[in-house]
This record gives structure tokens, sequence and C-alpha cells, in this order.
């Protein structure tokens, strides 16, 4: 029970115009193979021509085999190294790419020119649906919660990531 494993990756792109978020979802496709979602704005901001529903940005979400995969990918543009302060309290990691350019396997494509994106990552334990179940929620246990340390000697041993 006290395993840890990948439950899920998302990617995600966010755009500064909401015409571009046709060229986010096209690479998120392109990298992942899944299909993508737009993320919508939930408020309305005048300064940047935003409002509620519009959309401004991309994200796809992967869990069990694909999630793994993808993600040994993605480190490789990282170079395989990830600071500490990638982590957070609860075991979940996050990081940036700067350009899909340096994702192996990925050529660049003229119609989408030089975009970034962001990849999240959630860890879970045997036992983590208590709290997401429809019915009879409940917290995770203070013991049984994973911490940033624990996070980080997981990604260490079975990602192969080093951490500095």
């Amino acid at each position: 029970m006290r395993k840890i494993k990948i439950e899920k990756v998302t990617l995600n792109i966010g755009v500064k115009a909401p015409s571009d978020s046709e060229r986010a979802y096209a690479l998120l496709e392109k990298i992942t193979g899944k299909k993508p979602i737009y993320t919508q704005a939930t408020r309305k901001a005048r300064t940047f021509k935003v409002r509620r529903g519009l959309p401004i940005g991309a994200k796809v979400t992967l869990r069990g085999k694909d999630a793994k995969e993808i993600l040994l990918r993605l480190i490789k543009a990282k170079g395989g190294k990830l600071s500490p302060d990638n982590f957070d309290e609860n075991g979940n990691f996050g990081f940036g790419i700067a350009e899909y350019l340096d994702i192996p396997g990925i050529k660049y494509d003229p119609q989408l020119g030089v975009m970034g994106l962001e990849v999240f990552v959630n860890l879970e334990r045997p036992g983590f649906r208590v709290k997401r179940r429809k019915y009879y929620k409940s917290k995770i246990g203070k013991n049984h919660r994973i911490t940033k340390e624990e996070a980080i000697e997981f990604v260490k041993k079975e990602l192969g990531i080093i951490i500095e």
C-alpha cells in the first residue's frame, strides 16, 4: 500500500491571444497523439481583451502507460534534470519546456511556430481513491500522504531523473 505510482501527467499550453489556441491544440495533439481540450477563461480581463468563455489555451491529460512514456520523453527535453523547487509538499511536481523543439522526435512545424508548454505530474499511492470517490469521501491519513522527499526519491529511482 506504500508503493508510489504516477496517477496522471497533464500537458498545458496557455496562449496570449485567443486565436493562438488552435495552434496550441495542434501542438498537443502532435506531441501526445491524443485529443486535447480547450481551456476557457473564467473571468473577464479587458486589458487582455479576454472575456468569459473565450479559449485561452489547451490541455491534455494522460494516464497509465501513455503518461509514463510521454513523461520520459519530456524529461529528456530538460536534460534529465529537475530542481527540488519543482516539487510541492504533496509529492506532485511540474516543469516547463521553453520550446517544443527540445522534445526528442518532434520536428519544427512552420504552421505552429515556436511554443512552450508546462508539464504537471500527480503521484499517488493505492487508497488515494477515497478522496475522489462519490460516496463516503474522506481524507488521506497523515502517514499515507506522499511527502516531497518521498516524491524526489521515487523520481530518482523509477524515472532516473537527476535532482540538483
